[in-house]
């Protein structure tokens, strides 16, 4: 056989960084600092809201049950106003601990760049971030759907000026619905007018059905007391019916309305996720209606969560851009410091971006900006 040519066996090491003991131990910490913190947030929130609605629970005879129900639908709206201070205080507490106990001094001595030493910080700050949009926008909608209706129907709080009042609805091309009010707690309409035009001229009356009451019942509409006209018939005159299932219209459009329209009707931007929030700013404007204030609302659905991030920054900027070692008093006063001027921030920018000074998406991400521009600045200028 001929010469045999042998390739030379290149083996490449790809350097594949492993998860330190030290970044187990501040993960750790963090998690504990963080489990802690939102358990200590929730407690407060629900007392302090407990106390400020006792009467009201008293007054409306809410029972217990329904006030359980009402602050289990309330708790994933306080973990998604708390998440991103306790984010903060669990930055400082695990950093400010490291540095009491010169910890901190030990990595650096090691050779570990306060950057290497950030690393795990950012990594939890991106994962509860993914997890925080997923949560803010599924999640707590559905819990705030729960939370308002009890509020609405039980303690007459949050109800909106026009709301579920004179409602009016296009159930097909020649069929219109109008309900005087709608009772969300039994689904039932008040005052209903089903009208029927002729469908080449859209309007010539041709029936029309008034009831004092409808009902959803076994997922159809039941009406009650109905008076029912024929507009075709001179000689037809009142039908009257005490109680007449949808099924049973005879002349009509089949009825395409279901109590979730009317619903939707009354909702505020905390009880849609996103993509409802997006058909609801579409429908408005294609209404020509002004939706600032809506659009405002939309793109701080997605802007809010980053915050988590922002403040691993800022909190690290502050615990290692001292000599000096902070106790835990100290290290509170200043989470909460700041989050109240963030908070406060996020609340003056949406102003002006609901009055259409600032552009929507500029401002849903301002406070981020500014926030994340300073703590970068500070923490190389206290640590470089």
């Amino acid at each position: 056989m001929g010469n045999q040519v042998k390739l030379p066996h290149f083996v490449i090491h790809v350097p594949v960084k492993k998860m330190t003991l030290i970044d187990k131990y501040v993960v750790l910490q963090f998690f504990k600092n963080l489990a802690f913190a939102l358990l200590c947030f929730i407690i407060i929130f629900i007392l302090v809201d407990l106390f400020e609605n006792l009467d009201k629970f008293i007054d409306n005879k809410v029972s217990l049950g329904l006030v359980f129900n009402y602050y289990i639908a309330f708790i994933p709206e306080i973990i998604k106003l708390v998440t991103p201070i306790s984010m903060l205080l669990s930055t400082l507490f695990t950093a400010g601990r490291m540095i009491n106990f010169n910890e901190l001094v030990a990595v650096k001595n090691a050779g570990v760049s306060l950057f290497r030493f950030m690393m795990p910080f950012l990594a939890i700050g991106i994962i509860i971030t993914g997890i925080s949009i997923y949560f803010n926008n599924w999640v707590v909608p559905e819990a705030n759907k729960n939370k308002f209706f009890i509020e609405r129907n039980y303690l007459r709080k949050n109800r909106p000026m026009e709301g579920l009042f004179k409602l009016y609805f296009q159930d097909t091309k020649n069929q219109l619905i109008l309900i005087e009010s709608f009772r969300e707690v039994d689904l039932t309409a008040i005052q209903t007018s089903i009208l029927l035009y002729k469908p080449d001229t859209l309007t010539e009356l041709v029936r029309r059905i008034d009831a004092s009451e409808m009902k959803w019942e076994d997922n159809m509409w039941v009406l009650y007391n109905a008076y029912e006209r024929d507009f075709t018939n001179p000689e037809g005159g009142l039908k009257f019916s005490s109680r007449l299932e949808q099924k049973d219209l005879k002349g009509f459009n089949n009825i395409n309305l279901v109590p979730q329209q009317i619903t939707k009707k009354q909702l505020k931007p905390d009880e849609m996720n996103y993509g409802e929030l997006n058909d609801f700013i579409n429908s408005m404007e294609k209404g020509g209606q002004n939706v600032d204030r809506q659009l405002v609302d939309f793109y701080s659905k997605i802007s809010f969560p980053f915050s988590n991030i922002i403040v691993i920054i800022f909190g690290i900027s502050i615990s290692t851009g001292s000599r000096r070692r902070k106790g835990l008093a100290l290290q509170f006063g200043i989470s909460i410091l700041v989050s109240f001027v963030y908070l406060g921030f996020v609340k003056i920018s949406q102003s002006f971006g609901y009055n259409g000074d600032l552009d929507p998406l500029f401002t849903a991400w301002l406070a981020n900006l500014i926030f994340a521009v300073f703590g970068g600045a500070n923490l190389y200028f206290k640590n470089y």
